[in-house]
């Protein structure tokens, strides 16, 4: 029985460090979001100086992944929230304040989520910056 108990905190995260990623992950992709408002304004100015063809196919295909990340960072804020639901109904359920199992490997597969859609935003953005400062 000792082994069991041994092998199950190895499994085991505590809700606090699941809460502060989960609320750093949160922050982030508010702030992701908030950047494409900011960065389809610098389009839309883009648009309106430039009506070159060339030009206006880079405005739609920024303007389209604009959209596809702000619906990814929606997609993903709602699953964070979820999986922060789900493991607090947990931690009640335990008085050490820990989860394991099912949880904590959803909040693995979230933190890899995450990393993904950080590193497309990120490309995303170097990608614009390069575009805009050549028609602005």
């Amino acid at each position: 029985m000792e082994h069991t108990t041994v092998e199950n905190k190895k499994h085991r995260v505590s809700i606090t460090h699941m809460n502060n990623a989960h609320s750093e992950w949160l922050r982030a992709l508010s702030f992701y979001k908030d950047e494409f408002k900011i960065l389809q304004e610098r389009l839309t100015e883009i648009a309106g100086k430039n009506t070159d063809a060339a030009v206006m196919k880079e405005v739609d295909h920024f303007e389209n992944q604009f959209a596809i990340q702000a619906e990814n960072i929606n997609k993903l804020s709602h699953e964070i929230k979820a999986n922060v639901s789900a493991a607090a109904e947990e931690s009640h359920a335990s008085s050490a304040g820990y989860i394991d199992g099912v949880l904590l490997t959803q909040h693995n597969e979230l933190q890899s989520k995450f990393d993904i859609e950080e590193k497309i935003i990120k490309d995303l953005r170097q990608s614009f910056n390069r575009f805009a400062s050549e028609w602005m």
